[in-house]
C-alpha cells in the first residue's frame, strides 16, 4: 500500500516529472532539510495534491510546509520548488502569542484568538501594511483555518523572529497569529511564493487529522486509526 500512499502528490507534481517515484520525491527533499520528518513531508504533499485537483492550488510546483509540533527556537518552516526536487528556502517562523511559549500546543480559527491556525491555506495577494511587505493566505479547512482572512492572518517579517530573539529568549517572539519570519528574507520568501501556492501548516492535531477533507483519502489507505495514531503520538 505504501506506493499509493501519494496517489494525489504525483498528481501534484504533475507535468513536473511523471517519472518521479513520490518515495524518491519524498526522500530527495527531505535529505535537504534537516528537522522535517518524511510522514509530515508526505501528508502535505498529499493535501495539495488535493487542493490541486479541487482547482484551488495553481502554483503546483511550489510547497511551503510548516511543521508547528518543532519548536520555535528552531528552522521549521520548509519552501520546496518541486519541480526542481530543491529546498528553496528553511527558516525560523514564529507562531500566535496564545498557542504557547518555544513549543506550540494551541491552535484556533477564532478571531481575538491570537492563535496559530493548522491545515491547508492558498497564498493570495501582497500588500504593505502596519507590519511592512506581506502575504493574504486563504484558509481552505472549514473550522479549521477558514477564518484567516477575517483574522488577517498574512505572512510577514517581524523584528522578533531572529537568531539573536532566541539567543536572548530561549524562543522567538510570538505574533497574533500569523506565521511571521525574518524580516531580511521576508520580501525574498513571499514573492517566491506569492499568487497561488500551498502552504501546509502541520501539528499532530488528533481532530484535524482524522477529519482533514484534504487528507481523507490519504489516511483511508494506509488505515485512518493507526495513521493518525503514529502521527499524534510523534514529534
Amino acid at each position: 500500500m505504501k506506493r499509493f500512499f501519494l496517489a494525489s502528490a504525483i498528481a501534484f507534481v504533475g507535468a513536473v516529472n511523471l517519472h518521479a517515484a513520490p518515495d524518491a520525491l519524498v526522500t530527495t527533499l527531505v535529505s535537504q532539510a534537516p528537522g522535517l520528518r518524511a510522514d509530515v513531508l508526505r501528508l502535505a504533499l498529499d493535501s495539495a495534491g488535493s487542493a490541486v485537483k479541487r482547482g484551488l492550488v495553481t502554483r503546483r510546483n511550489l510547497l511551503t510546509v510548516i511543521d508547528y509540533s518543532l519548536p520555535s527556537s528552531q528552522k521549521r518552516l520548509f519552501v520546496f520548488d518541486l519541480a526542481a526536487k530543491k529546498l528553496l528556502f528553511r527558516e525560523l517562523v514564529a507562531h500566535g502569542k496564545s498557542s504557547g511559549g518555544d513549543i506550540a500546543n494551541f491552535f484556533s480559527n477564532d478571531p481575538g484568538s491570537e492563535a496559530t491556525s493548522l491545515g491547508l491555506f492558498v497564498t493570495q495577494d501582497t500588500y504593505v501594511g502596519h507590519n511592512g511587505y506581506s502575504l493574504r493566505l486563504r484558509g481552505l479547512e472549514e473550522g479549521v483555518n477558514d477564518m484567516a482572512s477575517e483574522r488577517a492572518i498574512v505572512l510577514h517579517g517581524a523584528y522578533y523572529v531572529s537568531l539573536e530573539a532566541v539567543r536572548v529568549l530561549g524562543r522567538l517572539g510570538r505574533s497574533w497569529g500569523c506565521p511571521a519570519v525574518r524580516s531580511e528574507i521576508s520580501q525574498k520568501l513571499i514573492d517566491t511564493i506569492r499568487g497561488g501556492s500551498a502552504i501546509f501548516a502541520y501539528y499532530p492535531d488528533k481532530s484535524w487529522l482524522s477529519n482533514s477533507v484534504y487528507l481523507r483519502h490519504a489516511l483511508a489507505r494506509v488505515g485512518l486509526k493507526e495513521s493518525s495514531n503514529a502521527l499524534t503520538s510523534s514529534k
